[in-house]
């Protein structure tokens, strides 16, 4: 249960009265949610694919983008901006993903007069390049990854920058993130295919084709600290999140607090974090992301050094939310609006174990190929202490032009061990009909024994997956689903677009 949401809701005098929401899915129907609870009006905007969506429906109004493609739509600054003038809307949340972490359109929002739910357009820029991230982070007397910025930016310059930082290293893009444009180069001989493969899939996804290397940071864990800035001079932190689950550099299952961090390190991260988030003027919310190298035995002597900054709402912001009590999303509006934050640092704590689980319209026995199609069978479990974030619905459809994120599912409980158990009994409890999912391969995680030892590396699935993937042999998606169904009492069954409360603690 959020600790705001027995509150008063509605800010009087607030400068936003009407919002648009620049995203699709269930993250879009969570920032209607924190609307709906401040009294804003929710304005959507769609693509032709998704008329007939569920955030659509959930808004006060909504505005039509135009064709499916991203780019033509969700991507395009003059639609979404056109979008808000025709709404007469007071400000745009751009949600994550899409157009969250671009810099011209945080711009193109204050040219317009609209308030944009975010940092500064400059402090997107700042921090969306990873060169000068890096320097700015150092500069404040933060740890990062040893590497350097090649000024010569030939094969033959990044290239001699790999020797100088020393072997196995990564080509990674400077404008990059999850995973595109970076390359692992274990031996001189694989440089220069590495150097032009990063170089293109940089040049491709970002437009910029620069390369900066960093010396690889064998089995680390991939652990992020949530700050929040306001107009008014304070920084805080939320604490950590681990996210060392990842398939590809992409982040699958996320907990908190990390089963590998002890108080004295969460002390030095978190410390860290609001450092970084200070030197670069941060306002809102953002992630500061780590690597911890456990390799000298883990606690307070544990090195980690600097990843990246996201200038955005992380996907995974619901377990800090269960974790504190705390509602990001209506914090996001009120700072965005001139409030100063909403918590005194005596609000600002931790309970009990939080994991979420990322469910994916994929096929897991077949390289994890994206699935689309209607849902025949779409019916989420209402369990104690398990919170639901979806964009989808029974009848409605998962399209092939979007990311085949489904929903997440989040468990809360009084400790590690009990949250593993809820989120595995709401996995089970989850008939899906109409499109594979990824269940059967979040289920065998959950329940492998070095998953639950807290012994996950973030290559761990890359080495492990295909054992973990299963195969087509299995039960049929049907006979499981079906039988998931009988299992439940019809009062553990609700609409996805029925009343979103949730307890974590019941």
């Amino acid at each position: 249960m959020f600790l705001l949401s027995s509150a008063s809701s509605v800010v009087d005098d607030l400068v936003i009265r009407r919002l648009l929401i620049a995203n699709r899915g269930e993250i879009a129907v969570r920032i209607i949610r924190a609307c709906n609870e401040l009294g804003i009006e929710s304005v959507a905007v769609y693509s032709d694919a998704d008329a007939r969506a569920p955030h659509v429906f959930a808004a006060d109004r909504a505005v039509p983008l135009g064709p499916a493609p991203a780019i033509e739509s969700y991507l395009s600054i003059p639609r979404v901006i056109d979008a808000a003038r025709q709404a007469r809307a007071d400000a745009v949340h751009p949600g994550y993903g899409f157009l969250a972490e671009n810099a011209a359109f945080a711009a193109a929002c204050a040219a317009a007069g609209l308030i944009f739910v975010g940092p500064p357009a400059d402090v997107i820029a700042r921090m969306g390049s990873k060169i000068e991230a890096r320097r700015l982070v150092a500069a404040a007397g933060v740890t990062v990854v040893p590497g350097e910025t090649p000024a010569d930016q030939s094969d033959s310059g990044v290239a001699d920058a790999l020797q100088r930082v020393g072997l196995p290293a990564l080509v990674k893009a400077s404008a990059g993130g999850g995973g595109k444009g970076m390359r692992l180069v274990g031996a001189s001989s694989e440089a220069r295919d590495a150097i032009q493969a990063a170089r293109r899939e940089a040049s491709a996804a970002f437009g910029d084709g620069t390369l900066y290397v960093e010396r690889l940071i064998e089995r680390p864990h991939h652990v992020e600290v949530q700050v929040f800035g306001d107009h008014h001079g304070r920084v805080v932190h939320l604490f950590e999140r681990e996210c060392s689950v990842q398939r590809r550099h992409q982040k699958i299952i996320e907990e908190s607090p990390s089963p590998v961090v002890s108080p004295q390190l969460r002390h030095r991260m978190t410390s860290a974090a609001v450092a970084a988030a200070v030197a670069a003027g941060y306002r809102n919310a953002g992630t500061v992301e780590f690597l911890v190298d456990l390799s000298t035995g883990g606690g307070d002597p544990a090195r980690f050094y600097f990843l990246e900054m996201n200038t955005r709402l992380q996907v995974e912001h619901p377990v800090t939310e269960e974790s504190t009590g705390l509602d990001l999303v209506r914090a996001q509006i009120l700072v965005a609006a001139g409030e100063p934050l909403p918590w005194a640092d005596e609000d600002i704590r931790q309970r009990g174990h939080v994991i979420e689980a990322r469910l994916y319209a994929e096929d897991p026995a077949n390289d994890f190929l994206p699935q689309a199609g209607a849902l025949l069978l779409y019916r989420e479990p209402q369990l104690p202490g398990v919170r639901i974030d979806s964009g989808v619905c029974q009848d409605g459809d998962v399209s092939i032009h979007y990311d085949p994120i489904m929903a997440k599912v989040i468990a809360a409980a009084e400790t590690r061990a009990l949250a593993i158990a809820k989120l595995s009994a709401a996995l089970r409890a989850f008939p899906i009909l109409g499109v594979r999912t990824n269940v059967p391969f979040l289920l065998r995680i959950l329940a492998d024994r070095r998953f639950q030892h807290g012994d996950i590396d973030t290559g761990f699935l890359d080495r492990e997956g295909t054992d973990l993937a299963g195969s087509t042999e299995e039960m049929p998606d049907f006979v499981r689903h079906v039988a998931a169904l009988a299992d439940q009492p019809q009062s553990a069954i609700r609409n996805p677009q029925s009343a979103m409360k949730w307890d974590p603690w019941g």
